[in-house]
């Protein structure tokens, strides 16, 4: 009897994720945007911060691009994301 290369019965893995904290008010908060530089992810990123700067007085501090949708921001851009914004879009697109 040959042993399975993967077993679709076996359940997920648990892992412990930690959610960043919610800010208690919306009002005026930086927001940092992560184009992934799909078809319409910029166009999407935009108008959600659109509706956010009107319902809440909000404003895109920094937009970062990815090089493609697999690829990571570098690090120069993190750090100023963490800087500059109070929370962070990574938006998809297609």
């Amino acid at each position: 009897m040959s042993t399975p290369l993967f077993d679709p019965t076996a359940g997920p893995v648990g892992r412990d994720i930690k959610i960043a904290p919610r800010p208690p008010r919306l009002d005026g908060l930086r927001i940092g945007l992560v184009e992934n530089t799909k078809f319409n992810s910029d166009v999407l990123l935009r108008r959600l911060a659109d509706r956010l700067g009107r319902l809440h007085g909000m404003t895109v501090s920094r937009m970062a691009r990815k090089r493609s949708p697999s690829h990571e921001i570098d690090e120069a851009s993190v750090e100023a994301l963490r800087k500059q914004s109070d929370f962070v879009v990574s938006g998809i697109g297609d």
